[in-house]
């Protein structure tokens, strides 16, 4: 029987074409000068999202002034300076206690070794941990501190540079947001603009509700060191609760830097007052973690608790105590923008195809309502837009029972003499 003829082999072959080797060599060019670009402007960078985020937080507060029938320069000036005063009132009740407390441990320091020697030595157990104790160094220790805080002094001072121009870009940004919106729309094609003024508005309300979970946590850790210290007899009680509400903002760390001084304080009434502090302020901190902080950010964020570690670890490796702080509202804005881009995700179970459709006609919406308008108007045309389609949303009212409403408005616009200008 003759063998089979050989089945002609099959072959694929893949051709690249030139233009498309160049536009990706192009693209990677492009990511490593970007990388450098970013580098070099890192500081740039954080100041600029920094006062971001602070317009975010003092944008309400200046709106609700302007409300009052006052002007928003005077707005501005008020809203500033109300909180120079609040924060200046803080330090000033905190910071001469805690420094006095600092200085009064290091004086009885060696006293306190003493007695701590010798209460552990009537254990037997606790012969090396007396070794250990006898064996550190306290004047070293106290010299090397004072020459740590010289050597830091100018790293102190560039971050209060910072700051400094961080806020006054932030005073800049509202001052004259009309211009800057205007500006930003310009730079964008019309299409993409009642997305823009969507985006806006979300990272709004992730800054608002990041802002007002921050205060509600620091103020019932206040509370609540301040009633446990007070009821103990434990000296300084209300500096040491402003304290803990002041330094409960930073993530990880922030419990133990509130419960430290805490616990020293009431070291001095007694062994049994410093164990009661330790147990009562660790179970504070488990409430806070496990419950308290997923319900305040939860709704807002929209992030599962495992993204938000990720963002905390994250965004502390790269800026240290300043990263963790921005961690949660930029995870919270990155994830929003992809969201609003209406990127469909694994595992989304949301109809992106129906979102798109519904987005083209609002946009479609958008642009006769916009026709022949300048940017800072189109600005403002799209903000409102945004503003009014989510109110219909949580009102349960979908945007096709809202549309006709706003394409008679866009009739009844087209109908006026034009206002003249572009998108300059």
């Amino acid at each position: 029987m003759a063998a089979p003829p050989d089945e002609p082999r099959q072959s694929l072959r893949i051709e690249i074409a030139p233009r498309t080797i160049a536009l990706m060599g192009l693209a990677a060019v492009g990511v490593v000068i970007g990388i450098g670009v970013g580098r070099e402007l890192w500081n740039v960078i954080v100041v600029i999202l920094v006062a971001l985020i602070l317009v975010g937080a003092v944008l309400p507060v200046v709106h609700f002034i302007e409300r009052r029938g006052i002007g928003r320069p005077l707005a501005l000036l008020l809203t500033y300076l109300g909180a120079f005063v609040i924060l200046s009132g803080l330090l000033f009740l905190t910071l001469p206690p805690l420094v006095s407390q600092l200085f009064a441990i290091l004086d009885h320091a060696p006293e306190s070794r003493k007695k701590l020697i010798a209460w552990l030595s009537h254990y037997k157990f606790a012969k090396p941990i007396v070794q250990s104790i006898q064996s550190v160094p306290l004047d070293e220790i106290t010299s090397v501190a004072a020459n740590k805080l010289i050597s830091y002094s100018q790293e102190i001072l560039t971050a209060i540079g910072y700051a400094v121009t961080t806020m006054f870009l932030s005073i800049y940004l509202i001052a004259d947001s009309k211009r800057v919106n205007g500006t930003l729309y310009a730079v964008v094609p019309r299409s993409y603009h009642l997305r823009l003024a969507r985006i806006l508005l979300n990272l709004e309300t992730i800054v608002g509700g990041y802002i007002r979970g921050q205060l509600i946590t620091s103020a019932l850790i206040m509370v609540f060191t301040g009633v446990l210290l007070e009821l103990l007899g434990v000296p300084d009680a209300l500096a040491l609760a402003i304290f803990a509400g002041l330094t409960d903002v930073i993530p990880f760390i922030g419990g133990v830097i509130a419960s430290a001084p805490a616990v020293i304080a009431a070291s001095g009434q007694g062994a049994s007052t410093a164990i009661i502090v330790v147990i009562a302020m660790f179970i504070y901190q488990e409430f806070e973690t496990r419950i308290l902080v997923p319900r305040l950010y939860g709704r807002v964020f929209r992030m599962s608790p495992a993204l938000i570690l990720i963002a905390l670890l994250i965004g502390g490796t790269l800026l240290g105590i300043l990263g963790a702080l921005l961690a949660l509202p930029v995870a919270a804005g990155v994830q929003m923008v992809v969201r609003e881009m209406r990127v469909e995700l694994p595992g989304d179970d949301v109809d992106v195809t129906k979102q798109r459709a519904r987005d083209e006609r609002a946009e479609q919406v958008y642009e006769q309502l916009s026709a022949g308008a300048p940017a800072d108007e189109a600005a403002q045309i799209a903000g409102d837009l945004a503003h009014r389609i989510r109110e219909n949303e949580q009102q349960g009212r979908t945007l096709t029972a809202v549309l006709p409403t706003l394409e008679d408005e866009a009739a009844a616009r087209r109908k006026r003499p034009p206002t003249g200008g572009d998108d300059k």
